[in-house]
C-alpha cells in the first residue's frame, strides 16, 4: 500500500507539473509536448488505463510477492494516477481539464490519496474469524458507518462520505454538520426549517468556496476562464441522435 500510494502521489504531481508547462507553453524547451496519434490528441488517462490493465494482470496471474510486489504496487499506483488525474473528462465525457469543472479531479485523488493513505497502517475493515462475536461486531460496525457515509452524500459532502469509508470519524462529523445548501438533504429537511437553512447558507458561503478553489487550484492549476455560456454546457454528455 506505501508503494502504491507513493506511485499515485508522485504520478499525480509529475502529471500536474508537466501539463502546467504544456499549457504556458514553455514545456516546448524540455520537449514536452501533447501526444497526438493520426491527429487525435491522446490524453493521459490512456496510458494509465493501459498500466493498470497490464498491472492488473501481473498481479492476478503471477501473484509476486516480496520486492515484485511492491514494484506492481508502485506500477499500478501510476496508472490510477494517471486515470484519476482526469477524472474529470470520465465523468462529464468532456475534456474539461483546464475548465471549472476540472477541479472535480482534484477532489477524486484527494480521495483516493486519503483511502490509500489510511490503508498504509494495515487498517482491516473486517476483522476475527466467520461468525464469531468479534467477526459480527466488526460487521454491524461497517453497516452503520455505511449509513453514515450515504447521509453525508445525500448532505452534498462527497468528499466526507468517500473517505468516512476508511476513516469512521470523518463520516459520524459529516453526518452530524449541517447539510450543504441545495443537497437532496436540505431540500427535503430545511424547506420548513428556515433557521436550519440559514446556518447552512451562512457556513457553506461563497468564500468558504473560493477558500477551497483556492487550494485547488494551488495543486492543479486555475482553470482557464470561459464565457458564461460555455461554463453552463461544460460537463454535459453529449445530445443523443
Amino acid at each position: 500500500m506505501m508503494w502504491m500510494f507513493l506511485g499515485i502521489l508522485v504520478t499525480f504531481l509529475l502529471t500536474r507539473m508537466v501539463t502546467r508547462l504544456i499549457r504556458s507553453g514553455s514545456g516546448g524547451g524540455a520537449g514536452l509536448g501533447n501526444v497526438t496519434l493520426a491527429g487525435n490528441h491522446i490524453h493521459h488517462q490512456v496510458f494509465g488505463i493501459l498500466i493498470i490493465i497490464g498491472a492488473g494482470i501481473i498481479l492476478v496471474s503471477q501473484t509476486p510477492w516480496g520486492a515484485a510486489l511492491d514494484a506492481a504496487a508502485a506500477v499500478f499506483g501510476v496508472g490510477v494516477g494517471l486515470t484519476v488525474d482526469e477524472f474529470a473528462l470520465w465523468l462529464n465525457l468532456k475534456d474539461v481539464y483546464w475548465a471549472k469543472q476540472g477541479r472535480q479531479s482534484v477532489d477524486a485523488i484527494f480521495c483516493v490519496l486519503v483511502i490509500t493513505g489510511a490503508l498504509i497502517g494495515g487498517a482491516s475493515f473486517v476483522a476475527g474469524a466467520i461468525g464469531t462475536t468479534q467477526w459480527w461486531s466488526s460487521i454491524g460496525g461497517i453497516g452503520i458507518n455505511l449509513v453514515l457515509c450515504v447521509i453525508c452524500l445525500l448532505k452534498g459532502k462527497v468528499i466526507t462520505g468517500v473517505v468516512g469509508m476508511v476513516i469512521g470519524v470523518v463520516a459520524l462529523v459529516g453526518a452530524i454538520r449541517l447539510a450543504k445548501p441545495g443537497s437532496w438533504w436540505a431540500l427535503r429537511r430545511y424547506a420548513t426549517r428556515p433557521r436550519r437553512a440559514g446556518r447552512a447558507a451562512r457556513r457553506y458561503d461563497q468564500r468558504r468556496m473560493e477558500r477551497w478553489n483556492w487550494l485547488r487550484d494551488l495543486v492543479a492549476g486555475a482553470p482557464s476562464p470561459a464565457p458564461e455560456s460555455q461554463d453552463e454546457s461544460a460537463g454535459r454528455p453529449p445530445a443523443a441522435d
